[in-house]
């Protein structure tokens, strides 16, 4: 776990917050556009034409190259909009981490990043969401050699002292 700018992670490949289009938003998904260049939109352009012409299904992952960013793909996926938790939100993020890990484990990649995803705009409650995070990851893990490293990147320290509340509650 780690607070900063996950555009900067140098790992393999970091995963994208994104909206269903695929075309760039806000938030982590703006950032990444940003910080990556025209290279991703090209590249998440192409994946709408030939695979998903009505959008990126929640829960769904793919991957694009990294453009000027400092790892080599990002994959890309779409969370669950918070409505109140009874409408399948946790299984769907946590299908979420579980489709970004089988596409690092599918490319062979050792390091990913992942950012808290939902808790932006979605409304995700980041305590809850850690919770999933936290499960879906480490059970991907217990079953999978790849990737062997996975790093959780939050904004800022309040974020990730949550995750690690939320975390440790779990555990206790």
């Amino acid at each position: 776990m780690t607070v900063g700018d996950i555009t900067a992670c140098e790992t393999d490949a970091i995963v994208n917050a994104a909206n269903s289009s695929l075309l760039g938003g806000g938030g982590v998904d703006g950032a990444i556009h940003r910080a990556g260049g025209p290279q991703i939109l090209a590249q998440c352009r192409e994946l709408r034409a030939r695979r998903y012409p009505g959008g990126l299904p929640v829960g769904e992952a793919a991957v694009t190259g990294a453009g000027r960013l400092a790892c080599h793909y990002v994959i890309h996926t779409v969370g669950p909009v918070w409505h109140g938790g009874n409408h399948g939100e946790a299984a769907k993020l946590a299908l979420c981490y579980r489709r970004s890990l089988e596409e690092a484990a599918r490319l062979g990649l050792r390091s990913v990043a992942f950012p808290a995803i939902s808790t932006g705009v979605y409304g995700y409650p980041k305590e809850n969401a850690a919770r999933v995070a936290s499960n879906a990851v480490r059970e991907f893990l217990e079953e999978n050699r790849l990737p062997e490293v996975v790093t959780f990147v939050f904004f800022n320290s309040a974020d990730a002292g949550l995750f690690l509340q939320a975390v440790g509650e779990r555990e206790a």
